[in-house]
């Protein structure tokens, strides 16, 4: 599935060159050379910093994201594999879908099977932005939906709807990003719980191209099984790019751990890997 997405963009980026041109399969301007207008278009009214390893963007992208990472749990590490991102589309102005396909979760305890986790979708509307000379800002609205599709329990045991929304301001070469979200299950909600997240990203640019960041991701359960407990992750990441590769597509690449900084936790040192190709 995941080969498939990346046949996909590279088609899409083969069929209109990098930086302009004419298209290779018309003389005259066809549903690809417009579509990749309005991407480009989209993208110059928003400010230019670079998604945060943790903390979900209120921008609007369109790239391949892989990540890989290694947590620490009560019953032993987890590797996850793939990550909770995957393919992210601008299909029109302010509006952004994200297709997710189930990472693979490998666990260290062997009493525990290993397999695929959930599939979800991510539905993105940017209410406002401002680029770097006009105000360098951006506000946008999320709704995803988590489908049930993990193998031996390596997943939600009911799909679930999340509302959140994302924004972030920026000072020169420092931005703030932030998102506030509610995950609410579409079966059990009192038995599985309605828990709250929140995420900030501090990030700094050196160079044009290095992004350090320091990040505080917390979740509270104010119902289900943990109902009245807080978990807060302190989260130091670096982001290198994006650097040009090949006609439309870029490469990026980084990250970040996180940190628990409460007593109560579910996980803990969580290591992220994340590659990026943006086109």
């Amino acid at each position: 599935m995941r080969n498939a997405y990346v046949l996909a963009f590279v088609l899409l980026l083969w069929l209109r060159p990098y930086g302009g041109g004419q298209s290779l399969i018309a003389d005259t301007k066809g549903p690809l050379d417009r579509w990749f207008q309005i991407v480009a278009h989209t993208q110059t009214e928003q400010p230019h910093w670079i998604a945060p390893v943790f903390t979900p963007t209120a921008r609007l992208e369109q790239m391949f994201v892989y990540d890989v990472s290694r947590q620490n749990t009560a019953k032993g590490d987890v590797t996850n594999l793939g990550g909770t991102k995957g393919l992210l589309l601008i299909p029109n102005e302010h509006i952004n879908f994200v297709l997710t396909p189930p990472a693979y979760f490998a666990h260290e305890n062997a009493k525990i099977h290993d397999g695929f986790g959930d599939m979800s979708f991510l539905l993105k509307y940017r209410l406002a932005a401002a680029n770097e000379e006009q105000g360098n800002y951006v506000v946008t609205g999320f709704v995803s939906t988590t489908i049930a599709t993990g193998a031996y329990k390596n997943g939600a045991p009911h799909a679930m709807i999340n509302p959140s929304v994302g924004f972030g301001k920026g000072w020169g070469h420092f931005d703030v990003q932030s998102t506030l979200g509610v995950g609410v299950p579409v079966g059990d909600a009192g038995k599985l719980g309605t828990p709250f997240s929140y995420n900030t990203a501090f990030q700094y640019v050196v160079l044009k191209k290095i992004w350090p960041e320091v990040e505080i991701n917390g979740t509270v359960f104010p119902n289900g099984p943990n109902a009245g407990k807080t978990q807060i992750f302190l989260s130091p990441g670096l982001m290198f790019g994006k650097l040009h590769l090949w006609r439309r597509l870029g490469f990026a690449m980084g990250g970040g751990v996180q940190i628990a900084a409460t007593h109560f936790h579910t996980f803990n040192h969580n290591r992220v890997l994340t590659l990026r190709f943006p086109f």
